[in-house]
């Protein structure tokens, strides 16, 4: 008994600790408008990618293509160990870090030195699986998504805990978040995940006021039995609609009010596991909502009936061109998508030719599947991608003065038979696969990365570039010409974005991961890459470099930040 009583007060003592923040200065920032996310200054970065229209895109020169080849490191930062997928965010001269395990800390952009942390309190032993790829900021909060569906209002001055929600629904557990969310007009509007198991449930999109934390909505990404587009899951109750979450941060269009997300495939991957034929809504498709109420006003679905893992879930690009408002997105398939922003009218779509899958009609953006391709559970099928996808949750970004998409690729196939689920309460889930034979794509034998430049007026590939190792970030574009992406093999390049020349080359202490930036204080220019270590079963960063690439190897620990720039 007093052994039972010392191990409580031992866990009671670590869980008020670790809800302090641990305060060595005050970050001496402003806070952050409505219009400065709207409109952020060139130094800055606000949010996931830079801007809420997703370009992934600063407007800094200072680093250009004729001195690149001359940054060196700045300063590095380590980070928490666990899966590190991280964004950071500047402002005012301050960095914010995502690290692994729901820790926030607050860093001198320009050399690296602590200012605060905060520390989810949170089970320890869970601490190294609590991914969080990135971070919001709005007024004097830095707002960080946690691992079971909470939303944390930080300040950003001090590191201090000034509110906290649950944003899940709230009799329900084993909801979760592995991205933070986008700040639109004042809510916070962020997608759940653990949508894949059975439950009387679904999955949802959640809009936060940024201000008090109150839960202003949730909208549903699965239509449900009796409602708009219910039918289309046949007639399969509520308990067995699954999937359709929505992990990655959406894109906010003031002019049109309307946010932005895509969703992912049904649960089970496959139809036939699933019970049903039917187009599963809202499943792999583009939602836009309005941030105020969460209605959704329009939605395109990119692939009816997926029975692939097809995630269509990733970023939305929104982009003024030609007298056109459209938002760009592309999923697994490898399929460049644009809309019509404003009604969700398909526009076009460019398919870059490797998937097997289905046959895109260019004219109505309708998707048939190719005889043969819809299998059964328990038979073998060879399709490409493999269910970890050509185009993934690495970002494309997009260069306004060359039209073009820089685009991270991974160029693979499978052999596999789909699983059957459980049926029933808590069963489901992904469904997974048994038998799984992994190869190089016949369009680029003994090579998994691609890093290629698309025009979105043509589809055409200005220029390409390929690896043995995939490359294993987003891609970052500059107003100096310059392209930045990095690699699993450990190296970050920089390329020429007209050309494709490959200009500076480095290498990290663990594969390049997450999402690379750019920031400027006291006007000098950095570039930020983030190191770490995989999410565990991963396709890209775990099972293809094992099956495929089985001479390479990586460091098994040390997630870190690494920026660059040009010497003083």
């Amino acid at each position: 008994m007093f052994r039972l009583s010392c191990r409580v007060c031992i866990a009671a003592v670590a869980a008020i600790l670790v809800a302090i923040p641990v305060t060595a200065q005050e970050a001496d920032v402003s806070p952050v408008t409505e219009a400065m996310l709207e409109n952020p200054g060139d130094g800055d970065w606000l949010s996931w990618r830079r801007t809420l229209d997703g370009w992934g895109y600063s407007p800094l020169e200072e680093i250009d293509t004729g001195n690149v080849g001359n940054i060196q490191l700045a300063w590095s930062w380590g980070l928490e160990a666990g899966i590190s997928q991280t964004t950071p965010l500047v402002h005012d001269g301050v960095m914010f870090i995502a690290n692994p395990g729901n820790v926030v800390q607050a860093l001198d952009a320009a050399t690296g030195d602590f200012i605060w942390e905060y520390r989810y309190e949170m089970d320890e032993r869970r601490r190294p699986a609590a991914q969080t790829r990135s971070l919001a900021i709005y007024e004097n909060l830095v707002l960080l998504n946690t691992v079971d569906a909470h939303v944390v209002g930080i300040d950003v001055r001090t590191g201090a805990e000034r509110w906290i929600t649950k944003a899940a629904p709230p009799e329900e557990e084993g909801y979760g978040f592995t991205s933070g969310g986008v700040v639109a007009d004042g809510v916070i509007v962020s997608g759940l995940r653990g949508c894949e198991r059975f439950r009387e449930d679904t999955c949802y999109i959640v809009g936060i006021d940024a201000r008090t934390g109150d839960v202003l909505w949730r909208t549903s990404t699965i239509a449900r039995p009796g409602e708009r587009g219910g039918d289309t899951w046949g007639d399969l109750p509520l308990l067995t609609r699954a999937g359709a979450d929505a992990w990655i941060p959406g894109s906010y269009d003031p002019a049109t009010g309307l946010v932005f997300y895509g969703t992912a495939q049904a649960k089970p991957w496959s139809r036939d596991a699933r019970g049903t034929e039917g187009d599963a809504l809202y499943s792999n498709s583009t939602l836009a909502l309005d941030p105020a109420t969460g209605e959704m006003q329009w939605y395109f679905q990119h692939i009816p009936g997926d029975s692939h893992d097809m995630d269509e879930t990733f970023e939305r690009i929104l982009i003024d061109y030609d007298g056109k408002q459209s938002v760009f997105s592309m999923g697994k398939l490898g399929i460049l998508w644009e809309l019509d922003r404003e009604n969700g009218s398909y526009t076009n779509a460019f398919d870059l030719g490797y998937q097997n899958l289905v046959d895109l009609d260019p004219v109505t953006g309708s998707l048939t599947y190719r005889e043969g391709m819809v299998s059964d559970v328990g038979e073998m099928l060879y399709f490409c991608p493999s269910t970890g996808g050509f185009k993934s949750l690495r970002a494309m970004s997009y260069h306004p003065d060359t039209g073009a998409m820089y685009i991270p690729l991974n160029l693979n196939c499978e052999t596999a038979a789909f699983l059957p689920v459980e049926q029933g309460l808590g069963g489901g889930g992904a469904g997974g696969v048994r038998g799984r034979e992994d190869h190089f794509h016949p369009d680029a034998p003994g090579q998994l990365g691609e890093f290629q430049a698309l025009d979105i007026r043509t589809g055409e590939t200005k220029w390409k570039h390929r690896r043995r190792a995939p490359y294993n970030t987003a891609a970052l574009t500059t107003a100096g010409g310059l392209v930045f992406v990095g690699d699993w093999e450990r190296y970050v390049f920089a390329y020429d974005v007209e050309s494709g020349d490959e200009l500076w080359q480095s290498r990290l202490t663990q594969m390049a991961n997450g999402y690379p930036i750019s920031y400027a204080v006291d006007g000098k220019q950095y570039i930020a890459f983030g190191a770490g270590g995989p999410l565990g079963g991963s396709s890209w960063t775990t099972i293809l470099p094992a099956a495929l690439l089985p001479e390479l190897k990586n460091p098994r620990a040390g997630n870190a930040i690494f920026v660059f720039a040009l010497p003083d």
